[in-house]
């Protein structure tokens, strides 16, 4: 069995306060976007994995591999595993690599067995890998609240373009929701964004993350990129998550892929792809 795992970007990331067990709150638009990585099980004899990607690890606390442990403890599955992974969304990025390929198990595993999994099982699946696990399971654009968990999910009336640019150095999650300062941070209005993508307007001047406020300061490169991409459209650049993956976002392909010959760079990461109203119609 064979299924893509989309990537996502944080359109809009309010962190609005940090809980009493360490996680914080917080909202965001979340959308999918045409990017994914490729993963494909079949029943074996024995365990084995395999990745086209030499820095990926398949440690106990990789996502597939997390997946496929709780799925087979959860539902006394006995069968052995050939697992390949064809990687494509970088890692340490922003763009929810890792969620995203544990997400894609647990849906393959409920079709290959047909689990039929209630809502509060796939819940429960997701959140057993990471908070925000959920919300690539179903990769659709969605106000997503609470830690990562809470989603609701909307319609996209118009299309987005979308250039992506990461440096080589990548950002830390844990380090960023550390060092984040929330009196100077940046609280955009996450709702308003949302409003204007259900209305298919212009997202310029809307676009904020909190998390820039730290993640610039772990990796200045990323501040840099946003910087150069700003000077040519200006108010439609974000970094993605806690990235180090920088965007921008237009209705124009014209203007995406006028900043991608200007962006271009064999040392980065760099790729104009779309925004996704449903990866799973």
């Amino acid at each position: 069995m064979k299924s893509r795992a989309y990537a996502k970007i944080n359109l809009s990331l309010d962190v609005i306060g940090k809980r009493a067990d360490g996680y914080h709150e917080l909202e965001s638009v979340m959308c999918p976007i045409f990017l994914y990585d490729e993963i494909e099980i079949n029943i074996a004899t024995k365990m084995s994995y395999e990745c086209n990607k030499w820095y990926v690890k398949f440690k106990d606390s990789n996502t597939i591999v997390k997946a496929i442990n709780y799925m087979k403890d959860r539902y006394h599955i006995t069968d052995n595993f050939e697992v390949k992974l064809n990687k494509f969304i970088p890692i340490k990025a922003g763009l929810a690599g890792g969620s995203t390929d544990g997400a894609c198990v647990i849906r393959m595993f409920d079709q290959l067995y047909n689990l039929n999994m209630s809502k509060e099982e796939i819940r429960e699946a997701c959140l057993s890998i990471g908070a925000d696990v959920i919300f690539t399971y179903y990769s659709k654009p969605a106000l997503v609240s609470g830690i990562g968990e809470k989603l609701e999910f909307f319609d996209i009336k118009d299309d987005y373009y979308v250039l992506l640019v990461k440096p080589n150095a990548g950002v830390s999650t844990r380090d960023a929701y550390q060092q984040l300062d929330l009196m100077s941070c940046d609280h955009p209005d996450v709702k308003m964004l949302k409003d204007k993508l259900i209305k298919g307007e212009e997202l310029k001047g809307l676009l904020g993350n909190s998390l820039e406020y730290s993640s610039f300061r772990l990796c200045p490169e990323i501040a840099r990129i946003k910087e150069e991409m700003e000077e040519v459209l200006a108010g439609k650049v974000l970094m993605s998550g806690s990235g180090s993956t920088v965007f921008a976002i237009s209705r124009s392909k014209q203007e995406i892929d006028d900043l991608y010959k200007l962006m271009k760079d064999s040392k980065m990461f760099v790729k104009t792809t779309r925004l996704l109203k449903n990866t799973r119609s």
